[in-house]
Formats: structure tokens, sequence, C-alpha cells
């Protein structure tokens, strides 16, 4: 056995180097020159070198000895490096794991970097490290190469998984699934070699105690490897987190997360008896008898193979097709003619073997090489098919858990950030701005929009519709609109964070019912592009474990209908008794004909509301209020924009006046209830400000506004008993909380139990008192309870529904009040 570990040992280490070399093949000099240098900024912490942290930063590579390249580096810096011991340094190992050194990795992917590290390394110490590396990653960037490094402990997948979830890592959304995709696919930059790979497969059931005795006997030395550890399958719990993790992650790289997604339904579908990539993986390079890479080394091609066999088992031939195109894309990215020329010769005979099986006819080959220059009818074409796809496979792991009757592994907080996450970038609402583009396309900017409007009455709908061509009858006549909408400014919002409308498009409008025109239209979409930039920052872990809240407000009066639009030569009397901009003059009119409403969201999602019936500013406002919680902050920016021909200034400031006092008053702390008077036209308004939201009512006389308050006073306001609690037994925290549109748990804790407070999508509250068992245990049946029931109510082809439940804790803070916190779990 001791001559097979040795053979193997050696095996692995020229497979390692024949990856590597087709990994710097496929790379650009910027790629390359990190890749090099890499190694050593973290082998030594010196003055002189580009990224250096002062401390006691841990560092040195285990058993790293620097190239003839690498050397040459540090001379011309003026560096010696120290005389570590060669196999007892901090950092075990340096592995890229992913697409790098396989077909799927093009010019443009990033390097993820798996820093192995001995596990006794201090908190402290780790939080060094992961600060050096942080610097490291800003380095690369100058470079214009991504690096994403993730400090993994040598023990790490023999604990339970409590790591937190960020922008890269998956936190508790995968555990043995990412060590599965590891094995499959990593590659050393640096350091000690992975024991697993060289263990025959035949004794992964049981890995430590085979270890244990090749250990005893003297065959190995476990100085001279990084050791991960085995597992015999990947628990079933992990496919419903992998599944969301996989969705999470086609927010941005759709044809990517199609492979993963489509590759755990496969896994799914093998269970309990999974043939892991890993495994097969790790077969094919122990029984290679050619010291050459082929495709069965290679991990993309693998997961091309393993879902194809399933796809064709089941009968799925769309799904197979558009896997083959996903991988095809994957292969390259960019102008993919121009680089198929640049690449390596490895890699053109490897697609060039992949494809030949598939009988595409060069017109298709020719379409998705031509990817870069896709406009806004492709990607409308291939968007929903990708969307569909990644939905289907998230519905079947779904159905698979249920039929396994088995609960998430993943944990409350991330699945909820999670969820919300695709609640964002997924979920289809009314007025909602769909993001259609996720890397599909590098450019959707068209030279000429425009904007139709058709009234009531005729063939087509009413309502607004968006051509990417000018007026012109021969250019529009038969052609199909893009977009249609019953409103204009989300028609405009659409096409400008969509990137088909930049500053060279020119904009065109014909309309005949609103007041409307070209210079009008043309400020709008000045305004709307000075106000919200196209791409803001993600939104934080942080903001998706509250409510979501309005961050940016932009409110556009008289855009489609200006009141003042049709008073002609008409002589207008206008004095300070008469300059009430919502019941105007002598004929007491309204000059707000029309209110559009655009904001962004802590969730990051951009909204659309538009009103313009009679009580159009009554509807906006409580739409506005609506959209906060008692305790939410205020809106970063509240800008408001007028079109009018007449008043503009007076009509603009009023408005933002009235905004702003309402949403003062709305987030004032410590009230019972305010009312605030609004008279529009001839019409009299109640306005009333309580914890759980506002109303407004018409007050048809003076007397209602007294009646009202009284029967809300008695009806939903009674008297409160202390400063924590309502007369109804709810804490006024988490009444202060409670966000419309959402399902909301509160969990309040006493000694030998809790209360649970359920707040629904309209603010009302169920109580449950004294309960007893395990937190963790509940929110996993509702979880099940939400994910079953949407699935049962759901026709196939549609979507998922991720608004799922929030879970929070009531608890005292330092100054003894109670204030609301995401849920934790104990575990």
């Amino acid at each position: 056995m001791q001559n097979k570990i040795v053979e193997l040992k050696q095996k692995a280490k020229l497979f390692n180097q024949l990856r590597l070399d087709r990994a710097l093949s496929l790379m650009d000099d910027n790629g390359r020159e990190v890749t090099a240098i890499l190694p050593l900024l973290l082998h030594c912490n010196h003055p002189n070198l580009p990224v250096y942290l002062a401390g006691t930063v841990p560092y040195g590579i285990c058993l790293f000895t620097p190239d003839e390249q690498q050397q040459d580096y540090l001379t011309a810096l003026n560096i010696e490096l120290d005389d570590k011991c060669a196999t007892c340094s901090p950092i075990y190992s340096l592995y890229a794991m992913g697409s790098t050194g396989s077909i799927g990795q093009n010019w443009r992917s990033d390097l993820d970097i798996w820093v192995c590290h001995d596990p006794a390394m201090s908190e402290e110490q780790a939080q060094l490290l992961e600060q050096k590396c942080t610097l490291i990653t800003a380095w690369a960037e100058t470079y214009h190469v991504e690096v994403n490094f993730f400090l993994i402990a040598e023990d790490k997948f023999r604990k339970v998984n409590n790591a937190v979830m960020t922008k890269e890592s998956c936190g508790s959304a995968q555990h043995f699934l990412l060590l599965d995709e590891f094995y499959r696919s990593a590659l050393r930059i640096a350091g000690k070699p992975s024991l697993w790979h060289i263990l025959p497969v035949e004794f992964d059931n049981n890995y430590d105690d085979y270890v244990d005795e090749l250990v005893a006997d003297g065959i190995i030395d476990r100085e001279e490897w990084v050791d991960l550890g085995g597992f015999p399958r990947i628990p079933a719990e992990e496919y419903f987190g992998s599944a969301l993790w996989q969705l999470y992650k086609g927010i941005d790289s759709p044809y990517k997360a199609v492979l993963k997604t489509l590759l755990m339904e496969a896994y799914s579908a093998e269970y309990p008896n999974n043939r892991l990539l890993s495994q097969i993986m790790k077969e094919n390079f122990q029984l290679a008898s050619s010291l050459q890479l082929e495709l069965s080394h290679d991990t993309y091609y693998q997961i091309l193979v393993k879902v194809t066999a399933y796809l064709e088992k089941i009968g799925d031939n769309a799904r197979v097709d558009l896997l083959r195109r996903c991988f095809y894309l994957k292969m390259f990215s960019g102008n993919c003619a121009a680089e198929k020329l640049a690449r390596p010769e490895w890699h053109r005979t490897s697609v060039a073997e992949v494809i030949s099986e598939w009988d595409w006819h060069p017109d298709r080959i020719a379409h998705l090489d031509n990817r870069d220059n896709w406009k806004i009818e492709q990607v409308q074409e291939a968007h929903p098919e990708l969307l569909d796809a990644m939905m289907k496979g998230y519905r079947n792991l779904i159905g698979f858990a249920r039929r396994n009757n088995i609960s998430e592994s993943i944990n409350p907080a991330d699945i909820g950030i999670l969820s919300r996450k695709l609640y964002a970038a997924f979920e289809s609402l009314p007025g909602k701005v769909t993001y259609i583009n996720p890397q599909i396309s590098p450019d959707l900017s068209e030279q000429q929009l425009s904007f139709v409007q058709v009234p009531d009455g005729r063939f087509n709908n009413s309502g607004w519709y968006l051509y990417n061509s000018s007026l012109e009858p021969m250019q529009i006549v038969g052609r199909k609109p893009l977009e249609h909408n019953g409103y204009l400014s989300k028609l405009v919002a659409w096409s400008y964070f969509n990137g088909l409308m930049a500053d060279k498009t020119e904009v065109d409008i014909f309309n005949q019912d609103s007041d409307m025109n070209s210079d009008v239209l043309n400020s709008f979409c000045k305004d709307l592009k000075s106000k919200f930039p196209i791409q803001a920052k993600p939104a934080s872990n942080q903001a998706l474990s509250r409510p979501c809240e309005i961050r940016d407000l932009s409110i556009f009066l008289n855009l489609e209908h200006d009141p003042t639009n049709h008073w002609g030569g008409r002589i207008i009397e206008f004095d300070t008794n008469t300059s009430d901009v919502f019941s105007f003059g002598d004929c007491k009119a309204c000059l707000v004909g029309s209110i559009d409403l655009i904001y962004r969201n802590s969730w990051n999602e951009v909204r659309t509301l538009h009103f313009s019936g009679e009580e159009r500013i009554v509807d906006a406002l409580t739409t506005i209020m609506g959209k906060m919680h008692q305790d939410a902050t205020e809106p970063d920016s509240i800008k408001v924009f007028c079109y009018s021909l007449h008043f503009r200034g007076l009509i603009r400031h009023s408005f933002e006046r009235l905004v702003r006092d309402c949403i003062s008053t709305r987030l004032q702390r410590d009230k019972d209830q305010v009312v605030k008077m609004l008279t529009i036209s001839d019409d009299r308004f109640g306005i009333y400000f309580e914890r759980r939201g506002v109303s407004i009512r018409k007050l048809e006389t003076s007397l209602d506004l007294y009646n009202h308050i009284s029967e809300r006073k008695l009806e939903q306001m009674p008297l409160r008993i202390d400063k924590t609690t309502t007369a109804e037994g709810t804490p006024l925290a988490v009444e202060s909380h409670s966000s419309e549109g959402l399902v909301q748990f509160f969990f309040e804790n006493y000694k030998n139990g809790f209360n649970v407070y359920i707040v629904d999508e309209a603010n009302r509250v169920e109580t449950y008192q004294h309960l007893s068992g395990n937190k963790d245990e509940l929110i996993k049946g509702v979880h099940r309870f939400y994910t079953n029931s949407q699935e049962e109510s759901r026709n196939e082809g549609t979507f998922a529904n991720f608004n799922l439940p929030q879970f929070y804790d009531i608890v005292y803070s330092e100054s003894q009040e109670l204030e609301v916190i995401p849920y934790v779990s104990t575990k």
C-alpha cells in the first residue's frame, strides 16, 4: 500500500501541474502575474511587498519553495525569506476551486482560493489573516483580476457548520456539498497536497478509521498532508439550502447557476445511493492509465455528463438542450468567435470533441458566439427560459424534501436572508422593475426608443407601449412592442434600469389621452437618470434581516395629467388666501393631476406606482405611509419633480412639504394617535397615524372627525396598561416593527417558555402564549408549511414564492427597553 500511495502522490502532483499549466494558459498576463505572486503575499508579511499588514499576522505556507519567477520577484524587492519549518507553518495549503483549470474556465473567470489553515489558529489570528486576504483582493483588483478568499480550518467539515453567510460564502446553506465541490475541482497553488484524493474510493465510508490505520502502520505522515476529511454521502437535508444558494448565485450568473441547480436535482434523484462527482473524478484519476489530462478528469465536463444522463433518463429534452447552451456559454465569455482563436490548442480540441456529439447547426453556434452583440429581443427570449429552468429545479428539490420528510439544515437567519435576496431579485410584483439582463449581454442600449399610448376602446389593450424604433410608419408598423404597461413611468423606468435608455438614446412619444409631450418626456428621463444610478450597492445582510424600508424616494407630479395645461389664456387669480395647490383659487381646483412614485428600498428593489383617480393624493399618501413601519428610518432622500405648465415650483414645494410632514409624523416615536386634516378641492380628509399603520377617511361633516376618532379609540386604540404592552397584550415593539405585506413571527422569551406574536400581511396580530419546546423546530415546521403549501398551489412552469416568513426575538436593551432583533438559531 505504501508504494501505491507514493505512486498516486506523484501522479497527483503531475496531474495538478498539468491543470495549473492549463489554467495559466487561459489567463491574460495580469491573471498569470497575480497567480504567481499570490502565494508570496501569504508566505511572508514584509513591508516591501505590495500587501503588508502590521501585527502578528499568521504567515507561512507549508512545504512552499518559491520557483524561479517568484524568487526573482522577491530579489527585486530586496526580501529574504525566513527559515520556517517546512511542515508546521500556520497556512497548510492554497487551493483554487471551481472552474479554474477546467474547460469551463474563461478569461473573465475569477479565482476562488481556499486558504486551508491550522485549526489551532486563534480567532484573533484568523481575523488578522482574513484582513490580509482582503488587502490581497483589493491589490488583485488593480490588475483587473477578481480573487475571493475562503479561510478553511482543517477540521471545518468535522464540526457543526456555524459559518456566517456573506456575498461569496454560502454560510450554513451548504456544508458537505461544498466539500464535494472542493474535492472535484481543487487545484493546488501552494502547500500540502490533499490526502483524500490519493486514498481509494472504496474506503470513503470508513475514511477516518482507514487514515488512522495508515498512520499507525507508518505508511503516511499526517504532517505531509492537508486532510479535510471524508464523507460517505451528502446528507439529504442539504439539498434545500443548496438550491436556495444556487438560485442566489443565479441572480448574477444564470448560466452557471442552471448547471449547478440541475446538478443538485440530479444528485437528489440518486438519493440515498449517490455517486458524487468528487468520487467519480477521484476514481477516474486513480484508474487513469495515461499521464495526460482527458475530459474524464475535467470537473465541468463531468457536470455535463452527469446532468445529461439524468435529464435523458426522465425524458426532459428541452432542458438537455438548455444545459448544452449554458455549458457552451460558460466555456466562452465575451466575443466568443474572436476568443476561440486565442484559446490554447487543448481547449479548442476539447470543445470540438464535446460539441461534435450535439449535432449543432453552424447558425446556432454563430448565434451563441455573438452573445456580446445580443440586444433586448435576444435577452427577452433567454431570460425567462433560464429562470424557468432554475425554478423548476428548485421545485423538484422541494418535492424531494417533502417526499423524504426532511427539513432544511440551513439555519433560520440564513434562510431568511437568502429568501429575501431571491424575493427581491425574482418575485414579479405590480409596479416592480424586473432586471432581465443578469450577465446575459453586456450592452442593451438602443439608439431610439418610442413610447406609444393607446386610449380606451381600441383593439389593443389601453396603456403605453415601448418600441425600439422611431415613430416612422415604415419602422414601427408591424413591429412587436418590447413592453406594455398601464402607465408611462413604469415603462421608462424599466427601459432605464435595464440599460436600454443610455445617454445617446433618443426618445419620442405618441399620445392621444394625456398631457405628455417630447419635452416633458425628455425632462422626466433626465430627472430619473440624475436621481437613480442603475446599479446600487447590494443590500446588506443586516438590511435583509429587517423589513424593507424606502431608501430613495422620487415623486413625479403631473407627468401624464397636468390640470394647468388647459388654462389657455384665462386670467388666474392668485393671492396668499387662494394659493393652496390642493384647493386652488376661487374654483378650488386641485393642481396635482397625476402622481408617479419611483423608489428604491433597502432590499435593493426598484418599485414604481401611478395614481390618477379622484383620490390620487389620498391614495399616494396612504401607499407611501404603508411602506413604512413605525420603527423604520427616514428615507435617505426624498425628491419631488413637477412637470406642470404653470406654478411648477409652488406645486412641487407644497407636495414635498406635505409628504415630509406625513413621513415625520408616521415615524414619530411614543404617540398614541395623531390626526391631520387635508383639504383637496371641496373634500376634507382625516389622516390617522397609529402605531400599526396609517389610514385616511373622507369627512362629510365636521362631526365626522370626532366621531371617527372616538370609534377608533374604542375599537383599536385602547388605553395602554404600561409603556411596553397594549391592552390587547401585544408588545408595542411588535406593533412598531410590523410591516405591510410580510408574515412576521415575534418570540417573547421568559424563563420556562415563550410567547409568539404572528403578524400577517395586513398587520393583523395573533397571539400564542406560554409555549414551550424548541423554537428552531417550530421555525423549520413553518418553513415546511409555507414551501409545501406554495408548491401544492402552483402549476408547472410558474415561479416560486420567496416571500417566506420573517422571525424575530423581543429582547431588553441595555436601557431595559424592549427592542426587536433578527432571530438567531441557538444550535
